[in-house]
C-alpha cells in the first residue's frame, strides 16, 4: 500500500540516549517529524515509527486495531533499546495513549514522558456507545486531522475516520487508565488550551492518577491539537530536549553540545 508522501517513518542514529515518538489517531509520522528532526539534530538517537494503517488509506486502517498499534510501538521499543542506553517516551493524542502504556509494561527501562494533548478516554461516552452497532453499518465518518492553528498548517491524516478502528479505542483507554497507578516514571504533558479534537477530561483523569510530584502540565494558549505543527511547537520542542537533559542517567554528553546550542534561543 502506497504511503502518503511526508507520512513514511523516520529514524536517526545519534547518541546513547534513545527518543521513541508515537504519532496520533489517523494521523502520520508527519505529525511529529520536525519535532524527531529536532531531537536527532540535538543528537539523540530517534525512532518515529508509522502505525499499522495510517499514512496510507482510511480503508486500510479500518483492518486495524489498538492492539496493532501498540504491537508496532513495541517493536520499535525493543530496536531502539538494543543499541540505547536509556529511552524516553514522546507522543502527541492516542500515540501519548500508546506510550502511556508502553511506560506501565517496560517500567525502569522508560526514564520519562514527554505528552502533547493525550487521549485517555471519551469525551462523549454517547458517541462510543453507539459506536459498536453503526459501526456494520456505517463504515466511516468524518475525520479529525489538521486541527491546527497556524495558518498553512497541514496535517497529513485521514479526512474519513474509520469506525471500526475508533470502536477499539476505548479497549486502550481503558487498558492504560486501569494501570496508571503503575507509572514510576516523570511525565510532562502540554495541553492546549483550545483542542477541539480531545476535550480536557485526559489531562485530568491523568493529574488525579499521579502525584503532583511526578507530573507537570504546561499549558499551550497559541495552538490547537496537533500542536507539534503549530504555533507552540517551538517550546514543545525546547521544552522536551530539557526534560532530558535534566532526567538523563547517561548525563549531559547523551544530549550533546548541539542540545545546548539549540535550547539557548528559545
Amino acid at each position: 500500500m502506497p504511503v502518503m508522501p511526508g507520512a513514511e517513518a523516520f529514524a536517526r542514529d545519534g547518541g546513547p540516549t534513545g527518543v521513541l515518538l508515537c504519532h496520533g489517531f489517523t494521523g502520520s509520522p508527519q505529525s511529529l517529524r520536525p519535532w524527531a528532526e529536532y531531537l536527532a539534530d540535538a543528537g539523540l538517537t530517534v525512532s518515529l515509527p508509522r502505525l499499522p494503517g495510517h499514512g496510507t488509506t482510511w480503508q486500510e486502517m479500518a483492518r486495524t486495531r489498538w492492539e496493532d498499534w501498540f504491537a508496532e510501538v513495541n517493536r520499535a521499543f525493543d530496536e531502539l533499546q538494543s543499541h540505547c542506553d536509556e529511552i524516553f517516551l514522546m507522543g502527541l493524542s492516542m500515540g501519548a495513549c500508546l506510550a502511556l502504556r508502553l511506560a506501565e509494561l517496560r517500567g525502569d527501562a522508560v526514564r520519562g514522558l514527554v505528552l502533547v494533548n493525550p487521549s485517555l478516554t471519551a469525551d462523549s461516552r454517547l458517541l462510543f456507545l453507539v459506536v459498536p452497532v453503526v459501526k456494520f453499518v456505517v463504515p466511516a465518518v468524518k475525520g479529525i486531522a489538521s486541527d491546527i492553528k497556524k495558518p498553512g498548517a497541514i496535517e497529513a491524516g485521514y479526512d474519513r475516520t474509520p469506525v471500526k478502528a475508533v470502536a477499539s479505542l476505548p479497549g486502550l483507554w481503558r487498558t492504560t487508565t486501569q494501570h496508571l497507578a503503575d507509572l514510576t516514571q516523570p511525565v510532562l504533558v502540554y495541553h492546549s488550551t483550545t483542542d477541539h479534537v480531545v476535550g480536557p477530561a485526559s489531562v485530568q483523569l491523568l493529574t488525579r492518577a499521579l502525584p503532583p510530584s511526578q507530573v507537570e502540565v504546561r499549558e499551550l494558549a497559541d495552538s490547537y491539537h496537533v500542536a507539534t505543527l503549530d504555533n507552540d511547537a517551538p517550546a514543545i520542542f525546547a521544552g522536551s530536549l530539557e526534560f532530558v537533559r535534566i532526567h538523563s542517567r547517561v548525563g549531559r554528553a547523551s544530549t550533546g553540545e548541539t542540545s545546548r546550542e539549540s535550547m539557548g534561543g528559545e
